[in-house]
C-alpha cells in the first residue's frame, strides 16, 4: 500500500512521539515542520496522516461517535478472581540443562563431555535447593534419546529427601523433572 502525501497534511511518525505537517514532497522523502518547529525528513513508510475531525464524519454518524465517547467517560466494573498462593508456591528454581544454555560453543566437546558437565550442573544446582532449603525445582532436560533423563532419574534416586516426577507437561511439556524436596526438623 502505497500512502500518498501532500503538502499541508498533518502527520505523525510511526515509531516515534513525533508529528507536523507536511512541507516537501520528494519521491519516497517527505520533510515535514514538527510541532517543535523542527524541520525533519522521513520516508513515505515512516509516516502516517492524521485524520481531521471532519474525516472522522464520514466513517462515524454523529449518534455513534457520542455514543463512543460517553462509553469512555463512564468507568467499567472490574471482577477480580484473586488466587490464593502459599508461600512455597511463590519461586520454583528451573534448571534448563540443554548444553547450549549451559556453554557459549560445544565445539570440540564430546557427548561424555556435555554429559559430564550437564550432570555437574545438575547436582550443583539440587545441593543449592537443598542448601537453600527450596521445596521445589524443575530440571529441563529435553526429550532426546532419554540419556540425560536416565543419568538425572539415578543422580535424584540416590537422595532421601526428595522425590522426583515428570513436571507439568502442558507448561514443560515431556523434557522436564520436577523434584520436590522434604524439609527435615532442625
Amino acid at each position: 500500500m502505497i500512502r500518498k502525501f501532500e503538502i499541508g497534511d498533518e502527520v505523525a511518525v510511526l515509531d516515534d512521539d513525533i508529528s507536523g505537517i507536511v512541507v516537501q514532497v520528494q519521491n519516497e522523502q517527505i520533510s515535514i515542520i514538527t510541532t517543535d518547529d523542527f524541520m525533519m525528513t522521513f520516508f513515505v513508510n515512516e509516516l502516517v496522516k492524521i485524520n481531521n475531525s471532519n474525516d472522522l464524519g464520514s466513517f462515524f454518524s454523529s449518534q455513534s461517535l457520542s455514543s463512543v465517547l460517553k462509553e469512555k467517560e463512564l468507568p467499567k466494573k472490574r471482577s477480580f478472581v484473586k488466587e490464593k498462593k502459599s508461600r512455597k508456591d511463590e519461586f520454583v528454581l528451573e534448571v534448563d540443562l540443554h548444553i547450549e544454555k549451559l556453554v557459549p560453543s560445544k565445539r570440540g566437546m564430546s557427548n561424555y563431555d556435555i554429559l559430564t558437565l550437564q550432570m555437574e550442573t545438575a547436582k550443583r544446582q539440587l545441593e543449592f535447593a537443598l542448601k537453600n532449603r527450596m521445596p521445589k525445582l524443575v530440571f529441563i532436560h529435553g526429550v532426546g534419546e532419554g540419556v540425560l533423563k536416565a543419568e538425572l532419574d539415578f543422580l535424584l534416586g540416590r537422595y532421601d529427601t526428595i522425590s522426583f516426577q515428570d513436571a507439568n507437561y502442558q507448561k514443560y511439556g515431556l523434557g522436564a523433572t520436577e523434584v520436590y524436596i522434604k524439609q527435615q526438623m532442625r
